[in-house]
């Protein structure tokens, strides 16, 4: 009897050992397999650029050593029969040292010069005109800090990235309908489709581009906060087709490592910032013009935050 039983008890434990091995070999597959639609999508979405190294930086960014640098953001509308124009700028400075971000949407009418045209215009033309590397140079020269990365999204297909991570939840501070969809005031679960839309309205709200921008803030937040959660990883291979679909950056995967590593916690602070203008017309043409003392001080705070 004594022995029957413990026959059963080692039968039952190499049970378990087979089970607990089969899991350990599920959960390897697993792991493998996100790792290889990780580095297929990095890939996938790398676009390097042939613009120099940048004057403003003087020595070569390490981020093996958390230094702070820093992003643009290019949303970016290419219809059919239509070059694409950047409708979205947004810089981001990161700084691990201070465990913070600053996010700096670029209204789209801004007038400055278009670096490589030799003349002003409204800085979302510098995309038209010379595709990221125009408006890297652009931006760089409006806010006199170095632009170290470019992430260029589609935003034609950033509803796919949206229904990827299983929609999105915003807070509306605004009641409008755009397009046929009513958004009303108060905590919004949008699906890809309607957070497109409910990103690109502008007309319509008395703050124009500034509450436009405020909800492609809202929407690009909400998104990183849905892509960083435990739930969607059950869905990642959606997830990275939609990032590998509308996505180019000049971050290698390396890069991304790191930056993954090394400058994690500053997500934790993200503060937004604003450009003040006033609107003027000149022949004709609507622009948003930025006082010289307006953009020193957005220079200089954004300095600041990248120990320059």
């Amino acid at each position: 009897m004594e022995r029957t039983q413990k026959k059963k008890k080692r039968t039952w434990l190499r049970v378990i050992g087979i089970m607990l091995g089969l899991m350990v070999l599920g959960g390897g597959a697993y792991v493998y397999s996100v790792y290889q639609s990780v580095t297929n999508t990095a890939e996938a979405i790398h676009e390097p650029i042939k613009r120099e190294k940048s004057e403003k930086r003087v020595e070569e960014l390490e981020l093996v050593e958390k230094e702070p640098f820093s992003v643009l953001m290019l949303g970016v509308d290419e219809r059919e029969g239509d070059s694409g124009r950047s409708d979205t700028m947004i810089v981001l400075t990161v700084n691990p040292n201070t465990n913070s971000v600053k996010m700096l949407s670029i209204p789209r009418d801004t007038r400055t010069e278009i670096i490589g045209r030799g003349f002003e215009d409204k800085i979302n033309h510098a995309y038209a005109f010379g595709g990221v590397e125009m408006s890297m140079n652009t931006v760089e020269n409006f806010l006199d800090i170095p632009i170290d990365y470019y992430l260029q999204i589609n935003m034609e297909g950033f509803k796919d990235i949206v229904d990827a991570v299983g929609g999105v939840t915003v807070t509306n501070d605004f009641d409008f309908t755009y397009e046929g969809v009513h958004f009303s005031k108060g905590e919004l679960t949008l699906d890809g489709e309607k957070a497109l839309k409910y990103s690109r309205m502008r007309y319509e709200d008395p703050r124009g581009d500034f509450g436009r921008q405020l909800r492609q803030r809202q929407i690009i937040q909400a998104v990183i906060m849905e892509g960083a959660s435990i739930s969607t990883l059950t869905n990642y291979d959606n997830i990275f087709t939609a990032l590998s679909k509308n996505i180019k950056t000049n971050l290698t995967f390396d890069e991304m490592l790191n930056i993954q590593k090394h400058y994690k916690s500053a997500a934790g602070e993200m503060e937004q910032l604003t450009v003040k203008g006033s609107g003027t017309k000149i022949d004709s043409i609507y622009y948003l013009m930025v006082t010289n003392e307006e953009q020193e001080r957005l220079q200089s705070e954004l300095k600041t935050h990248l120990e320059i």
